[in-house]
C-alpha cells in the first residue's frame, strides 16, 4: 500500500523506526501478535516500511491485512513520515531473525546462523544449534561438538535456519 506524504521527519530513520515500533506494538498485541522487526529503507521502487510479525501457530494473510490497515491509519494520524512510502506487513518466514533476549531463549534447540560484528574465537560467521542465553552470552553448539559463547552485543545478525 502506498502511503501519502505527511509532515513528519524521515531524516532521522532510527528515531522514526523506534516511534513506528511504539505505535505498532499495541496494535499487534491486541491480536496476540508480536513485532519481530521493523525496516524502513529506500529501495528501487521508493521508500519501504516493512514490519514483520509473528505468533505461535503462525500469521495469516487476514492478520497481515488487518494490521496493515489499522497501522496505516495510525501512522497517517501520527504523521511520522513526510514522503510517500509503501507499507508491507508480513510474517518473518521460517528463517525469522532473532533480535531480543526472549528469542534466544524461546528458540533454544533450533538451528541458527549468526554473524558477529567482530571475530569471536577467530570467526565471524557461525552455524549451529542454539543452546540459550546466559549472562548476556548466546550459547551455540557447533556441529563439531564444541560450544561457543557469543556476546549478544557483538551479534550483527541472527536467524533461524530452515530445517528440512
Amino acid at each position: 500500500m502506498v502511503r501519502p506524504a505527511g509532515q513528519g521527519s524521515w531524516q532521522r530513520r532510527p528515531e522514526v523506526v523506534e516511534r513506528i515500533r511504539t505505535v505498532a506494538e499495541p496494535i499487534l498485541a491486541e491480536r496476540g501478535l508480536e513485532l519481530v522487526e521493523v525496516e524502513f529503507q529506500r529501495e528501487g521502487r521508493g521508500w519501504i516500511l516493512r514490519l514483520y510479525m509473528d505468533r505461535a501457530g503462525g500469521v495469516t494473510l487476514g492478520d497481515c491485512q488487518q494490521v496493515s490497515e489499522e497501522l496505516g491509519d495510525h501512522l497517517d494520524v501520527e504523521d511520522l513520515i513526510d514522503h510517500p512510502y509503501h507499507l508491507e506487513v508480513s510474517s518473518p518466514g521460517l528463517d525469522r531473525p532473532l533480535t531480543r533476549e526472549a528469542d534466544f531463549l524461546r528458540y533454544a534447540g533450533k538451528a541458527v546462523r549468526i554473524t558477529t560484528h567482530e571475530a569471536v574465537e577467530g570467526q565471524r560467521n557461525f552455524r549451529g544449534r542454539l543452546a540459550g542465553l546466559e549472562d548476556g552470552m548466546v550459547l551455540l553448539d557447533l556441529a563439531e561438538g564444541r560450544r561457543v559463547r557469543i556476546p549478544r552485543g557483538l551479534i550483527a545478525k541472527a536467524r533461524l535456519e530452515i530445517e528440512l
